[in-house]
């Protein structure tokens, strides 16, 4: 039985630059970002919210948030505004300050009339580009059993990697005694030395609590942030409790990904290519929801013996997509792209309208959206010409965009000769 959530609001904090995604965050806010063929990073937090029954939901904005603010409105407005229900943009207003956004707390002050108009009960805070699965009505009950007036979410991670996330502190009742960001010496879970707990950026605050708590750090020279200042402030005065992370992943281990970095985005998205992947979109039981374009199916087209033959292996391939005459391995195409003939791209992700001319190579890569790939294109296979013409991630990962020029080498003659004797048997493609 879930517990009840009616009178719980949700605010979803997506106005992060992503500033370590660039050049994907160039145009577009980090929860904008694509991930997985067809979803965006926000299409995560948000399915949580609906899977878990929660249907009153605010998402601040505030970088270049257009493509984000049309995605939220063209594939999320699937509550019932008749029964009250509604997921809404709140842009930045300047309503109690002269200032954008100053940290995560800031952003949700800046926003307690339209909080307070709802008059909730609780308010449950998210991030919005981080990729999980979780069932916010179970926290919320483990909320309520304990009396506690605020919660957060904190998942097990090897103490060795606690400096790179903010660090909970707990007794033997799980009631938080201290908060560190990214400290040097992390305290250890109760019995478990190798471990620390680590904060989700979920957080559940007894509105009441949270309103005083904003008001009071509003007032005075932080950070007007959630791990840094208000957590800490409240550890003292209020019951505070860790939430330990279930996931509804249904694997081994717990799945909870902050993408914040080139490799670790490109990362993610190739595991999606495993034949088990650590990360299940085709779970029935816990629906990933997105807009959806109103593409055709994907489809392959020639398989000529020799010359061309047109295939994916080993990848995720989206609606809209024609491979013609290509071979795609260990990779992620995005709705709408298309790959003409003669080309081979291993490890890559292709965002949406992507095109790739003939006898193009593109090995670990990410092509950003719209991006025209001239036939002949060889992406990842010369480090100091990719370095030139292109951003490159610290492990090697090649990133085009629309201002770059893919280095081009003419075909061989050889592969000239297979060109023509495949367009006179088949057309073009």
């Amino acid at each position: 039985m879930s517990a009840p959530v009616d009178d719980s609001l949700v605010i979803v904090l997506a106005g992060g630059a992503g500033e370590r995604l660039y050049p994907l965050t160039k145009e577009r806010a980090k929860p904008a970002v694509y991930f997985g063929g067809p979803y965006r990073i926000i299409d995560f937090v948000l399915s949580n919210c609906i899977n878990s029954g929660l249907r009153h939901i605010f998402i601040a904005t505030q970088y270049k948030s257009l493509s984000l603010n049309r995605h939220v409105r063209m594939g999320w407005s699937i509550v019932s505004e008749e029964l009250g229900e509604f997921v809404e943009i709140l842009p930045p207003q300047k309503r109690v300050s002269d200032h954008w956004y100053q940290g995560t707390a800031d952003a949700v002050y800046q926003n307690l009339y339209s909080i307070i108009d709802e008059n909730p009960r609780r308010l449950i805070v998210l991030s919005g580009d981080h990729v999980y699965k979780m069932d916010y009505a179970r926290m919320v009950r483990v909320h309520q059993e304990r009396g506690a007036t605020v919660t957060l979410a904190a998942i097990e991670v090897p103490i060795a990697d606690a400096g790179r996330f903010g660090i909970v502190s707990i007794d033997d009742q799980e009631r938080v005694i201290g908060f560190d960001e990214k400290p040097q010496q992390a305290t250890a879970i109760p019995g478990a030395p190798d471990l620390a707990l680590a904060s989700m950026g979920v957080y559940i605050f007894d509105t009441d609590v949270l309103v005083q708590a904003l008001e009071a750090d509003a007032a005075q020279q932080t950070n007007h942030d959630f791990g840094k200042d208000i957590i800490p402030a409240l550890i003292d005065r209020q019951p505070v409790y860790a939430y330990r992370f279930y996931d509804e992943n249904k694997k081994s281990s717990k799945y909870w990904r902050d993408i914040g970095t080139l490799d670790a985005y490109f990362e993610a998205n190739m595991d999606l290519c495993q034949v088990n992947p650590e990360f299940n979109l085709y779970d029935p039981e816990w629906p990933l929801r997105t807009h959806q374009p109103q593409s055709p199916p994907a489809k392959f087209v020639f398989a000529e013996t020799g010359a061309r033959c047109g295939q994916a292996l080993d990848s995720v391939i989206s609606p809209g997509c024609i491979v013609s005459g290509s071979t795609i391995h260990g990779s992620v195409l995005c709705p709408n792209v298309r790959v003409h003939s003669f080309c081979r791209i291993e490890q890559s992700i292709l965002m949406p309208g992507v095109r790739v001319g003939r006898h193009a190579r593109i090995r670990r890569a990410i092509i950003d959206r719209d991006v025209l790939i001239p036939r002949g294109a060889l992406i990842g296979y010369d480090v100091d010409e990719d370095r030139r013409r292109h951003t490159v991630s610290e492990s090697g990962v090649v990133v085009v965009t629309t201002d770059d020029e893919p280095l081009v080498t003419p075909p061989s003659e050889e592969a000239l000769r297979l060109e023509a004797e495949a367009d006179r048997r088949g057309g073009g493609g």
